[in-house]
């Protein structure tokens, strides 16, 4: 809730704030399920697009899509409206842009495999390490012969192709065994079987299409369906992060703005970080420390912060703990590291709280206006303006059809690719063989009529010995 150009999150026993300035410096929510930290993230998705900054965020279970329409009162509600002393509180809807990979509950979101990248590509396709070495050398050998990898029937096409001509390529990019090659191909197909490379195409997404505010000023919420998707953890956390690095890749510098230029939350991170390579955990490491420079806030939401490496962890400055369950000795042990992540509050002991915690409630430390970690809160969470649930298919469809991102990404389009020069490639080899063949006859020809010249040259000259010696004996008298 935007509140004198602040961020009003919750309240203890004051109001409880987080600067504009100061969120993108990343941060956490993490709690046990049932908690509370879908409500946490809509009240914070909310107060970003009040004041002009637009979010981007998953919805693995659904509810979030209930941003678009205004929320339902009733009597629980507004007793918690008066206890935390909230003023013209009002129930809003949000101005949603829905994205879906597989194109049912949103604008088909489609990136190219070549953008993708080889190492990205190798963990949805849950290569070995040899394989993924490989698919490095088949990008490679695409990228210098001009062969554009846009979908997997590219890829598909481009592995045949290297399968049955792979030594044309190996003295000069390395062995490409048959049996990798083969792995590779089946592994694609298995992905296009299960639907999964729906996004492998074009038009793809432009980032900067997250970017903006609607026509009331509010920033864009960009809500991706991820119900389906949640369902290949690999696949879906690749995707994200592939997403985030391309926001820093793409976007300019910005220094330290006065709001963010987006806000990106990472739900169920849990998913990016278990059995993630080690180039992979690197990428995202880089790219956290990096890109709040470009004005882009991350924010991970998990069960507890264990779930993110410490590399990752020390970059999230802003925090909302919900409560942890501690029946076991590792629990116990997570809810001491949670408890030491915050600047200690004299009033209470933090450890002891984390295991309290009701529904709603939370430990929050946001940065203060210098950049130092706030004293520990606790607190109860403000409650979202928008409907808390999912919404109809209808209302899908009305947020979705006829927009300008309908008209811009409605239709997949399939220009010239790798495709279609392999196509090329082999429609001429069979044309260079009858050639060959057609002028095998004519070489034969040529080289017996070389040898006849030959042989009859050879003839000659021993004739011509044989008479001129025959002259020279008569002449000087020669026997």
């Amino acid at each position: 809730m935007e509140y004198e150009g602040k961020l009003w999150v919750a309240k203890s026993d004051e109001k409880v704030f987080l600067l504009p300035r100061m969120a993108n410096r990343h941060g956490l929510i993490a709690g046990a399920s049932g908690t509370g930290k879908s409500v946490t993230l809509k009240v914070l998705a909310e107060s970003f697009s009040e004041i002009g900054v637009p979010v981007f965020l998953s919805d693995i279970k659904g509810d979030m899509a209930g941003l678009l329409n205004p929320g339902a009162g009733g009597e629980k509600m507004e007793r918690r409206i008066d206890s935390l002393g909230i003023d013209r509180f009002s129930y809003e809807g949000f101005p949603c842009r829905f994205w879906d990979v597989y194109g049912e509950n949103g604008h088909p979101v489609r990136v190219t495999v070549e953008s993708m990248g080889a190492d990205a590509l190798s963990r949805i396709l849950e290569l070995s390490q040899v394989q993924t070495d490989v698919l490095r050398v088949v990008f490679r050998i695409c990228a210098d012969s001009g062969w554009r990898l846009v979908d997997s029937k590219d890829l598909v096409s481009v592995l045949q192709y290297l399968f049955d001509n792979r030594a044309d390529y190996e003295s000069e990019y390395g062995s490409m065994s048959s049996q990798s090659l083969g792995a590779i191909q089946r592994s694609v197909r298995a992905l296009a079987d299960r639907g999964g490379d729906t996004f492998f195409g074009e038009p793809a997404l432009d980032i900067h299409d997250w970017m903006g505010t609607a026509d009331d000023g509010r920033g864009w919420v960009n809500i991706l369906h991820s119900v389906k998707l949640a369902h290949n953890p690999k696949l879906y956390a690749t995707f994200l992060v592939w997403l985030m690095t391309e926001l820093f890749r793409v976007l300019p510098e910005e220094g330290d703005p006065e709001k963010p230029k987006l806000v990106f939350f990472f739900d169920e991170a849990h998913m990016l970080f278990s059995d993630a390579p080690k180039n992979l955990l690197q990428d995202v490491e880089r790219t956290v420390k990096l890109i709040r420079s470009k004005g882009v806030g991350i924010y991970f939401i998990s069960q507890s912060p264990s779930d993110i490496p410490d590399s990752v962890l020390s970059q999230l400055s802003n925090r909302v703990q919900h409560a942890l369950r501690a029946y076991t000795p590792g629990e116990q042990k997570a809810v001491r590291v949670a408890a030491s992540a915050f600047r200690p509050n004299p009033a209470f002991k933090t450890e002891d709280v984390i295991t309290e915690l009701g529904v709603g409630e939370a430990l929050v430390s946001f940065l203060d206006a210098e950049g130092r970690p706030g004293v520990v809160q606790k607190a109860k969470i403000l409650p979202p303006k928008s409907f808390m649930g999912s919404i109809p298919a209808a209302d899908y469809e009305a947020a979705i059809k006829g927009t300008k991102m309908d008209r811009k990404y409605g239709r997949t389009v399939d220009g010239p690719s790798a495709y279609e020069a392999i196509e090329a490639l082999r429609k001429k080899a069979p044309k260079e063989e009858k050639a060959a063949k057609k002028a095998e006859p004519k070489k034969k020809e040529s080289a017996l009529s070389k040898n006849l010249s030959k042989m009859a040259g050879s003839a000659s000259s021993a004739i011509g010995r044989g008479i001129g010696g025959k002259i020279s004996k008569k002449l000087f008298g020669r026997k």
